[in-house]
């Protein structure tokens, strides 16, 4: 899923460094999910298998990806050998969060 088209107006990484970081996000879904759910039309949450690092991986990313799609809100929770990360957004911006959806299982197929 190479093409961004996805990837709404208001996000505010400069263009040429969203497929950076599009790549980090597909690499660590690829590496470390086991579980995705959609318990809310708005909210899309996944399991991250624990290890080293993992969990300052995870908040380095989200910090970074709050600072240029504000419309994100992110809440990671730590479990034995897991990172939970709870991805909402607002009515406006279901697509950007069905397309993540997406884009999360296919990296996480690859596991």
């Amino acid at each position: 899923m190479s093409d961004l088209a996805w990837v709404p107006q208001s996000c505010t990484l400069p263009t040429e460094e969203r497929p950076l970081r599009v790549a980090e996000w597909d690499a660590l879904f690829a590496e470390r999910l086991t579980a995705l759910s959609r318990p809310e039309l708005l909210r899309l949450r996944l399991d991250l298998a624990g290890g080293p690092g993992v969990e300052e991986r995870v908040r380095d990313l989200v910090e970074r990806e709050s600072g240029c799609c504000s419309f994100f809100t992110f809440t990671t929770t730590l479990g034995e050998d897991l990172v939970g990360l709870d991805i909402s957004v607002d009515p406006a911006h279901e697509a950007v969060l069905d397309a993540l959806a997406a884009r999360t299982a296919a990296a996480g197929k690859q596991r």
